[in-house]
C-alpha cells in the first residue's frame, strides 16, 4: 500500500552505519530506539561487522536502561539502504557512497581516547555525544 491510500503518517527509517557495527551505531540504534518509542524504524550496520559487539557500549547504554542484548554485527545491504530516509555514518572508519534520494550524514564522533581517556569513561562520552545527535536527529525526523 502506498502512503496516500492508508492516511497513516509514513514512520522514518534510519540506519546508523560505522565499520564494525559493534559500538557506535549500535549506541546511535538503541538511543534511538529508546528515544522513539516506535515512531522511528531503526536499523544499524556496518562497513566491515565484526564478530561482536564491544561489551562496553553495551554496558553504557545498559546504564541508561537501554538492553541490546541479542543485537549482533550485521553488513549493510541495498535492501536497508532502499529502506530507509536517512544514513548516518558515524566516525571516520566507515566509508560509504551516499544513497540517491536519501539523507546522508557523517557524524565525526568525539574520541576521548585521543585526549588520554579510555574504558568506560571514554565509551560514556563517546555515548553522550551521540544521544545529543539522535535527539536531535529524532526532531527533525518526526517534527517533534
Amino acid at each position: 500500500m502506498t502512503q496516500e491510500s492508508t492516511n497513516e503518517p509514513k514512520i522514518p527509517a534510519v540506519l546508523f552505519v560505522c565499520s564494525k557495527n559493534g559500538g557506535k551505531s549500535q549506541l546511535a540504534a538503541g538511543l534511538m530506539k529508546q528515544l522513539a518509542g516506535g515512531a522511528v524504524t531503526v536499523y544499524s550496520a556496518g562497513t566491515k561487522p565484526g564478530k561482536s559487539l564491544n561489551p562496553q557500549a553495551v554496558e553504557s547504554l545498559t546504564e541508561l536502561g537501554i538492553e541490546i542484548t541479542g543485537e549482533h554485527p550485521k553488513p549493510v545491504t541495498e535492501e536497508v539502504l532502499d529502506a530507509v530516509d536517512a544514513v548516518i555514518v558515524l566516525g571516520n572508519e566507515a566509508k560509504l557512497e551516499p544513497h540517491e534520494g536519501t539523507r546522508f550524514e557523517v557524524w565525526e564522533t568525539d574520541e576521548p581516547s585521543e585526549r588520554g581517556i579510555e574504558g568506560m569513561e571514554r565509551m560514556r562520552l563517546v555515548r553522550d555525544d551521540i544521544r545529543a545527535r539522535v535527539r536531535k536527529l529524532y526532531a527533525e525526523l518526526t517534527g517533534n
